[in-house]
């Protein structure tokens, strides 16, 4: 009887795994497609072609700095991701003044917060995180700005989509979990948001390198991209060895700097 009831209870659990697997490749799909929109994706280069008063360190800057906000106010890594993608986005197609990238940087992370958080931060708290550089009027004026641009458009996969994508199909069992390898994979990807060169990468292209990466430095014996991965991605690992190794000497420059 407890033999029957045994065989019963795993055929329901790889059903519901089988299930969860199609919706999540249904969700992955949807995403794609997303990130492959013109209106989402960001000009690789557009510091060279746009921008006559930002250069790539001020860029890095700002970045480094919106990681400490976040950190200030306890948000999650969601809005950071969705921050930097508005930043990008935003100046490939606006030529900015050096003056005003910190307060596109608050802006945007107002805006991120809203869409992210239970409970985000005031506009005055972003004016004072800047020492109150700007006023509460140059923010929200600036929030409208960056608003009208997405036509009030918000949702858009980020690296971090991808990456939660990823781990569920590595994890299988969601009752399961490999606290070393989430962590690694997330402050890999997280490391590429301060490279300007990884604009170049698509978020899921940046994601699935995170995870092959990671993957590999925890466990350099076995093969870091399994056919599950490649199946479900549809990047093979040809695909992502730029990417891999770019995330690969951001983590070296990074390590050897501490």
């Amino acid at each position: 009887m407890r033999s029957e009831e045994s065989l019963k209870q795993k055929s329901n659990q790889r059903l519901n795994a089988e299930h969860r697997c199609a919706y999540s490749s249904s969700i992955y799909m949807h995403q794609r497609s997303l990130e492959m929109e013109d209106k989402r994706r960001v000009l690789p280069n557009y510091i060279e072609k746009v921008q006559n008063d930002i250069s790539i360190n001020m860029r890095e800057i700002l970045v480094d700095w919106l990681v400490e906000v976040l950190d200030e106010y306890k948000l999650v890594s969601d809005t950071l991701y969705l921050t930097i993608s508005y930043v990008d986005r935003f100046l490939s197609s606006h030529a900015l003044s050096k003056n005003k990238l910190q307060l596109l940087g608050v802006s945007c992370m107002l805006i991120a917060s809203k869409y992210e958080e239970i409970g985000p931060p005031h506009v005055e708290d972003f004016c004072y995180i800047t020492d109150n550089t700007y006023r509460k009027d140059e923010v929200v004026e600036m929030e409208e700005e960056v608003l009208k641009f997405f036509n009030y458009e918000m949702s858009s996969p980020t690296t971090k989509t991808f990456l939660r994508l990823f781990i569920r199909v590595i994890q299988g069992n969601y009752n399961k979990s490999d606290l070393h390898f989430e962590f690694l994979s997330c402050y890999l990807a997280e490391l590429s948001l301060l490279d300007y060169g990884c604009l170049r990468y698509l978020p899921s292209v940046v994601a699935a390198s995170a995870i092959f990466l990671s993957r590999f430095m925890i466990q350099p014996e076995i093969h870091p991209w399994s056919r599950a991965l490649q199946s479900f991605s549809g990047y093979k690992p040809s695909n992502l060895k730029k990417c891999v190794l770019a995330i690969h000497d951001l983590h070296m420059n990074r390590k050897e700097a501490l």
